[in-house]
């Protein structure tokens, strides 16, 4: 099992400046990491970082709220895409999953999905904000709506991931999507849980100290 190609690079700070991205860039070369994770304006200085490379280019949708118009995310989704973008994250739409106006959600993605064709396609759930029922329902739509994965976490709610939330995530998509685990995983022990319990990628800004751990526990 190789750590590195499970991690999507994440840098999502609305802080991050250029010389940041280059440097996420480097280091997912470096340790050839599956993807960054940008925010969509930087899509297109990753991907030329990123040029000639393996390493996939990943970018946030409708984030870290998804709570704007199907429209404005559509927009967003294929804008990315032109600039470079292969896969997107985008966020469901939490308030109408709690309004359980279910048929609204399973638009939101759908829309977003068909608008991007063969894109890999990452629905963030925000697990924190769910009831495991709802975590559940979220599931359900997003096989309905023809995702390609579930994902956990944006990273900027109250908490992240967790294995209770990610064995209920699993035990209702089972081979039907695959599944991100994202927000506080920040070491290989708790990475390779995840992936113990049906994890297909990780989101991470911690990926290089998760390598260099990684390379101390083979040594040891």
């Amino acid at each position: 099992m190789e750590l590195n190609r499970y991690i999507d690079h994440t840098l999502l700070s609305a802080s991050a400046t250029e010389a940041d991205i280059i440097k996420l860039c480097n280091e997912a070369l470096k340790y050839r990491f599956y993807s960054v994770c940008v925010n969509s304006s930087y899509v297109h200085l990753a991907k030329q970082a990123l040029e000639r490379s393996e390493v996939k280019v990943c970018t946030v949708v409708g984030f870290p709220l998804g709570a704007m118009s199907t429209e404005a995310k559509i927009f967003e989704a294929k804008n990315a895409i032109d600039q470079g973008a292969t896969e997107i994250d985008m966020v469901i739409n939490i308030g109408r999953l709690k309004s359980k106006n279910y048929l609204a959600v399973l638009k939101d993605i759908s829309k977003v999905k068909k608008a991007i064709g063969f894109t890999t396609l990452k629905v963030i759930l925000e697990i924190s904000e769910l009831s495991k029922n709802e975590i559940v329902k979220a599931c359900e739509i997003c096989i309905d709506a023809k995702a390609d994965f579930v994902k956990t976490s944006t990273g900027f709610s109250k908490s992240g991931a967790t294995l209770t939330a990610v064995k209920i995530m699993k035990k209702t998509v089972r081979d039907h999507l695959k599944i991100k685990a994202s927000g506080g995983i920040r070491d290989t022990a708790t990475a390779l849980k995840y992936i113990e319990v049906g994890v297909s990628r990780i989101g991470a800004s911690a990926g290089v100290e998760m390598m260099n751990d990684e390379i101390s526990i083979s040594a040891y």
